[in-house]
């Protein structure tokens, strides 16, 4: 039987999303898998990976039912996953604890006393990203302090991707994408830095060695067969971090074409053949080789309207059946009878604290502007601008780092609101190019699965093959009149309030 189809695994904070693809990137067949995210105390945010490998088997074993395709067919799985875990497994392969995840800040106090014991500097050196509680190193080190009876036993710490990678095949793994969460990890050439290990105190056996993001990693085992589906003996491929991912399913794989992050979280990343690093943002390795990726990873993106949807749209909901449209169209409707500006109101789109580039846990969202002639609609389009102004922030840091963006590639659930891709297109002047938006992340996945395999010659050829343009946006300049004073406030705004959200 031919090997026709690629499998890839995305492994996002809300849930899991498993696709099955042809050679030409069309979607045979896709399901979801759903886990929970913990909250048990304030700053704490913190995942079951048990429960992502429960989530990836059964939307697995969906999606190979929903498309009626023999596991035999599958070439290669590919895998990405959130960033920043820190999943720490014994000798046997156990998951010892909940991880905590990208949006977790408990580990600050850490943080403060490693940039002034070591130096924040000398980090930035070696790692090319600031030290802060969203990244695993600090996470590492809270174990030790807070959990020691886990720590004791811990045999290696893998990455979200790696698990499942390990979950398949029963080898542990890390790849270069991902390395960047631990700055031990040196980002010029991409190894680990024995010396920084030590000072940070991270045993270096924790530490998987460091492969390609298309590296076949193993096979899947009987085991992992019989739980997830999968055909004994089917390569798997080390993957890479979700963004890095999706950035390549958004055919973003020369210098200075970047993706528009439009998932739970938003942000972008800008391809560079040269290392650039700042300390506002995140740098870390594309997943196609030799080149990096310069980030901008905000915690309000897409899950910023799960929210408003969720407490503001219980009308839209009651009457979604009856007008024949989902309570998000709706919304995205009465936005759009609102004008540029928001008469006005301006949000700061600080859900979770704030990451890139303000890097403040205690960062809080913010509307402003608010009177009795302001609507429902006016909170919900200062929602999507607010979203679209941190992209801004980030965009012009990068800038001034000296990464060139010409053109941005929107993916993500909010490149399917023409308004909200307009809206950012205005707010940061670029033109914005859609590709298959809801399939980039599981696609690059699978990308790196079939080039591992040599399903396809090299990354030129897949993305080729792959990535469809479906639309495009081009900057208003009448509405970037009116947006540039209200990315004036939102910086105002910010500035004025920063001491109170301490």
């Amino acid at each position: 039987m031919g090997k026709k189809y690629l499998i890839g695994i995305d492994l996002g904070t809300s849930a899991c999303k498993v696709a099955i693809f042809d050679k030409n990137g069309t979607v045979i067949a896709a399901a979801t898998g759903d886990y929970p995210v913990y909250y048990p105390q304030e700053g704490w945010a913190e995942q079951d990976p048990k429960e992502w490998w429960a989530g990836v088997c059964s939307a697995t074993k969906k999606a190979l039912e929903k498309g009626m395709v023999d596991p035999q067919e599958i070439a290669g799985v590919g895998i990405d996953g959130q960033s920043w875990s820190a999943v720490a497994i014994d000798k046997e392969g156990n998951v010892l604890t909940n991880t905590p995840i990208w949006n977790d800040t408990r580990a600050q106090k850490i943080c403060d006393r490693l940039n002034a014991e070591i130096g924040a500097d000398a980090i930035f050196e070696v790692a090319g990203n600031a030290l802060q509680p969203s990244y695993t190193t600090a996470k590492i080190i809270w174990y030790k302090e807070n959990l020691p009876e886990v720590y004791a036993k811990i045999d290696k710490i893998l990455q979200s991707n790696s698990y499942i990678a390990f979950c398949l095949t029963g080898e542990v793994s890390q790849e270069i994408s991902q390395g960047y969460g631990l700055h031990c990890f040196d980002m010029r050439h991409g190894k680990w830095d024995v010396d920084m290990c030590e000072k940070l105190g991270i045993p270096m056996n924790f530490l998987p060695d460091i492969v390609s993001c298309d590296h076949v990693v193993g096979s899947v085992t009987e085991k992992a067969s019989a739980e997830c589906g999968l055909a004994v003996g089917t390569p798997v491929v080390a993957g890479g971090l979700d963004a890095a991912c999706g950035t390549l399913g958004a055919g973003v794989i020369h210098p200075g074409e970047t993706q528009e992050q439009g998932g739970q979280a938003g942000g972008m990343s800008i391809c560079m053949d040269t290392y650039k690093a700042d300390p506002r943002l995140i740098l870390g390795y594309h997943v196609v080789p030799n080149e990096w990726l310069l980030q901008g990873g905000t915690t309000g993106g897409g899950g910023v309207m799960r929210w408003f949807e969720r407490e503001f749209a219980d009308y839209e909901r009651s009457v979604a059946e009856e007008k024949g449209k989902s309570s998000l169209v709706q919304l995205n409707d009465i936005g759009e009878e609102i004008n540029p500006g928001c008469d006005g109101v301006v949000f700061l789109p600080y859900m979770a604290g704030e990451r890139t580039p303000i890097w403040n846990p205690h960062a809080k969202g913010v509307f402003y502007g608010l009177d009795f002639a302001k609507t429902k609609g006016h909170m919900l389009r200062a929602c999507m601008e607010g979203v679209a102004l941190s992209l801004r922030h980030n965009l012009e840091i990068a800038e001034e780092a000296g990464a060139k963006v010409e053109v941005l590639r929107a993916m993500g659930g909010s490149a399917n609101s023409l308004l909200w891709t307009q809206i950012k297109s205005d707010i940061t002047g670029k033109p914005i190019v859609v590709p298959s938006s809801d399939t980039a992340t599981t696609l690059g996945a699978a990308i790196l699965a079939g080039v591992g395999v040599g399903f396809y010659k090299d990354y030129e050829e897949a993305v080729k093959l792959t990535v469809v343009e479906t639309r495009s946006h081009q900057p208003n300049t009448e509405n970037k009149e009116v947006y540039d004073k209200t990315y004036d406030t939102y910086i105002k705004l910010y500035r004025s309030l920063e001491d109170l959200m301490k």
